[in-house]
Formats: structure tokens, sequence, C-alpha cells
């Protein structure tokens, strides 16, 4: 007889997605407080940045979601459980499908329709104040620009077949007849797959510069810790002396009337500018140094180098994992015109060994899983963190506490959700089977039933179901070999990153939070924020 799933169990499940987005909430609306400006704070703005910050984290969860559903339909035999038949697995399947389609619909709402909307009306706003409907004309006037981009890539995907039979006699109305069958038969996945793959192209550029640099530069920083705020103070209480004596020395020289010279006055200038920095550092110092969180940190300071320490092992194992992954592809792989992809595992790695072994204890490999997904989206918010935002060799935006503007904001949120779609190719690249079918085994009749783990043809038996993760990585060969390359770029920067953040020194404990072009009125949100 045929069994439901328990209704404990998915009331149980129900209430962890519960949980689990309330909790993503809060830790979006805590983010976003904590870095934007509060002179320059809008809702539109704030509004936008932790629901697209929300959208991004819910997206990267669903990886884990999407192996363990399939996994969880089979037992440790190779059979399906009882309530598991061909409806009920069909249903699973279909609502994942659709729970990706409704993330990545979102996404591409987000990418090329809200975030440019948002930031181009706040732009229009800071420079006509007042004119709402003109704000709204403009911006929507540059908002354009995206939202072809988005039809052009969805008509690509659409109607660029990937299956064209080589008929010398078809007629054009025949080909044309052929790709509307194949994207009605498709419902929509090919073209959506392939905008969603563009956008991965630019998440991988993305997380080569931010994540590679923020996976060496988080945990070291963790471990090394920042100076001393009393000790930062006394030093800059000499430079201050220091300034001013050399001030009165030049202002000295016209004391009997006779005025400064032009390269004086420059100077003058200079060290004057030099003399408000420096004392706006004396504030901030002091601030922090007072400060109840200052305390709390130097506490839990050793649970801070365990950290930095669990954070480098991860690091570390992520990087050796993707080189060997790549380096079979390389070796073993059937070239650019396949996308390096490769059938089966050839080169084991640390994080294909280790996923067996957790298998046996539940939840252990899923925990893992999440783990690398989630250490792989803070380092990508810690690197734009200490990176800024950068056009090529131009810096737009700093991202600092309490000062950071809407438009930086929304730029942060917009890289964190293209890095957050190229994160399932990078899990993929380290753990390909496990992505495919997760824990589960299949049987195969020879002459006795034998176990098996699950490869490739257990997919052309029916015996195993695969993750619709997998369905969206690999419908394009060309996207499958940007990739590839990606991830070799992705470890040389990892590893350029890594030497350069050991090579640093401690990082002051006001670092990136005071600069020569901020107005004293910036002094005032930093101390809100400490106290």
């Amino acid at each position: 007889a045929k069994m439901a799933a328990p209704a404990s169990e998915l009331l149980t499940g129900w209430c962890l997605f519960g949980l689990a987005l309330l909790a993503i909430l809060i830790f979006c609306w805590v983010y976003v407080r904590k870095y934007q400006s509060r002179r320059e704070s809008e809702v539109i703005s704030t509004i936008t940045a932790i629901f697209a910050l929300a959208v991004a984290l819910i997206s990267s969860a669903l990886l884990p979601v999407d192996i363990f559903l399939v996994s969880y339909m089979k037992n440790q035999n190779g059979t399906f459980k009882a309530w598991a038949d061909a409806n009920v697995s069909r249903q699973i399947e279909d609502t994942v499908l659709y729970g990706y389609y409704t993330l990545y619909s979102i996404i591409l709402f987000c990418v090329f329709l809200w975030i440019p909307f948002v930031y181009f009306y706040y732009e229009e706003k800071e420079e006509d104040d007042g004119n709402t409907c003109l704000q709204v004309k403009t911006a929507l006037k540059y908002t354009l620009g995206f939202i072809t981009i988005c039809a052009v890539l969805l008509l690509i995907g659409a109607f660029v077949p990937l299956d064209i039979p080589n008929k010398k006699n078809s007629t054009e109305w025949e080909k044309v007849k052929l790709l509307f069958e194949e994207f009605g038969s498709s419902h929509g996945l090919t073209a959506l797959s392939f905008s969603i793959s563009s956008l991965t192209v630019i998440g991988m550029l993305a997380a080569i510069t931010y994540t590679a640099y923020g996976m060496s530069a988080l945990p070291l920083n963790l471990i090394k810790g920042t100076t001393s705020a009393a000790y930062e103070r006394l030093e800059n209480t000499e430079d201050i002396e220091e300034v001013e004596q050399h001030l009165l020395r030049i202002k000295s020289k016209c004391r009997d009337g006779r005025p400064l010279s032009s390269r004086d006055r420059r100077t003058v200038q200079q060290l004057e500018e030099r003399l408000r920095t420096l004392r706006r550092r004396e504030r901030h110092l002091e601030s922090i140094e007072k400060s109840w969180w200052t305390k709390f940190c130097e506490a839990i300071r050793p649970l801070k180098i365990v950290w930095g320490v669990f954070f480098i092992i991860v690091a570390l194992l992520f990087t050796v994992s993707l080189f060997l992954s790549n380096l079979d592809k390389a070796l073993h792989s059937a070239g650019f015109d396949s996308g390096f992809i490769i059938l089966g595992t050839n080169l084991t790695n640390p994080l294909n060994m280790l996923l067996p072994v957790l298998q046996t204890v539940f939840p252990l490999d899923y925990i893992l899983i999440t783990t690398i997904v989630m250490y792989f989206i803070f380092t990508s918010m810690a690197g734009i963190r200490n990176m800024g935002i950068w056009f090529f060799w131009i810096r737009l935006y700093k991202i600092r506490r309490g000062k950071t503007r809407p438009q930086a904001l929304l730029f942060l949120c917009m890289i964190l959700l293209l890095i957050v779609l190229h994160t399932s190719y990078m899990i993929y690249s380290l753990a390909p089977q496990y992505v495919m079918y997760g824990s589960q085994k299949y049987l195969v009749q020879l002459i006795l039933f034998v176990l098996y783990e699950s490869v490739l043809f257990a997919f052309l038996l029916d015996q195993c179901i695969v993750t619709r993760t997998y369905l969206f990585l690999h419908k394009f060969w060309f996207f499958s070999a940007a990739y590839y390359f990606g991830n070799w770029a992705f470890i040389a920067v990892f590893l350029i990153g890594l030497i350069v953040s050991c090579c640093k020194g401690k990082k002051s404990v006001i670092e990136g939070e005071v600069d020569e072009d901020d107005s004293d009125m910036s002094d005032d949100e930093l101390s809100v924020y400490y106290h």
C-alpha cells in the first residue's frame, strides 16, 4: 500500500523553513542598517537592498535543499521509499523546479528592472530635488536599456536551438516551426537558463574579483586582529603635534608682514587638511576606545582566532578541491567543444572524499555543503567591504560602517545576486556527482542485485533522480567552458590575495572609517553607531 510522507516531518520541515526565512530577513535588515548612511538613507533604497540581499541568501540555500530532497526519496539499499512513487517524486521535482523558476525570475527582475530603477531614481533625486515625475521619467528611460538587454537574452535563449536535425531538404518554415516546438517543449527552461547563465558569467567575474580575495583576507584578518585603539590614539596625538609644529614654522615666516610664497601656501593648505583628518581620527578613536563593542570584541578575541583558523581550513579545502577538479577536466574531458564536461571522477579531491564519509551520519553532508555555500557568500561580502566597488581601475563607492551611500548598497546587493548564481556551478565543480544525485544509490540487475553508487547512466535507467540545479548548469557548452577558465583565474587570485594578506600587518581599528574627503558631519554617524 502506498504511504504518504509523515505529516509531522512535513510540518517540521515547514517550521524550519519559516525560521530560516525569518533569520535571513533579520540578518539582512541588521546588515543593511549597519552599513547604510544615516544622513542619506531612503526608505525605497533600504527596502530594495534588504529584499535583494534576502533573495541572494535564499537562492544560495536552495542548492542544499535540492540535494536533500532527491536523496530523501530513496533508501540506503537503492530502493525508493514507500511514499515516493512516480507521481510524488514528480511533484517534488516540479516543486523544486518552480522554486528555481520563481527565484531566478525574481533575480532577473531585480538585476534588470528594480535595482537599476531605484539606483537611477536616487541619482536623479540628488541632481534635481522636488520634481518627482521628472525623476521617475529619467529613471525609467535609463532602466529601459537594462530591460532591452534582458529581453534580448530571453529571446536568444528561447529560439537558439540546442539540437537541430541536419536535414538538407527542410524549408525555412519547418526550421522556424521546430524552434517554436522546442521552446514549447522546454516550458521556457532554456530561455531562463540562457539568461541566468549570462548573468552567471558576470557573477563569475565578480567572484574572481571579490570572493577570491575575501576568502584569503577574512580568515587572516580574524587571526591577526586589529591594532589597539589606545596605541593608535597615542600615535595619532604625536602626528597632530608634529603637523601643528610644522604649521607654526611655516606661518612664522610671515610675522613681519611678508606674504607666504605660493609653495608655502599650498603646503599650509595640505597640512591644515591633514590636521582636520587627524583630529577626526582622534574623535573616532576616542569613541571606539570607550565603546562597549570594543570591550566585547577584546573579550572574544580567542574565539575570533578559532574562527579564523577554521575559515582558512575551509578556504584551503575549497581551493585544493577546485584545483584537482579542474585538473581532472583538463586531463580527461572531451575538450573545449564539450565545455570540459567529464562523466565521472578520475582524480578525487578532498571534498569528494569527505562527502561519502559524512553521508553515513545524517545530516553532516548537508551541513558541509551549506557551510561551504554560506562561507562563499560571507567571504564575498568581506571582499566587497574591504575593496569597495570598482569599475575597472575607477573606484566608485566605499562600503563603510554607518556611512555607505544608498547607491553603494544597491551595487553591493546586485553583485551578491550575481555571485550567488555562480555559487551553484562552483559547488558542482567541486563535487559534480554529489550535486547531481546527492547520496542516492541504485540497483542494477546482472545475475544478482548489486549495489552501486549513482553515476551518469543511472539517470538514463530512471533509477536515480537528478537535481533541478543540474538542469540549469549544462544547457550551453560555451558557458561551461567559460566557467572552466574562470575557475583557474579564481585559484590564481586567491593565491595572490593569500600572499598579500600574509604580508600585510594588522588592520587599523578604524580601517576605512576616516578619509580626507569626509565631512565633519560624518563623525556624528559613527558616534551614533558605537554608542
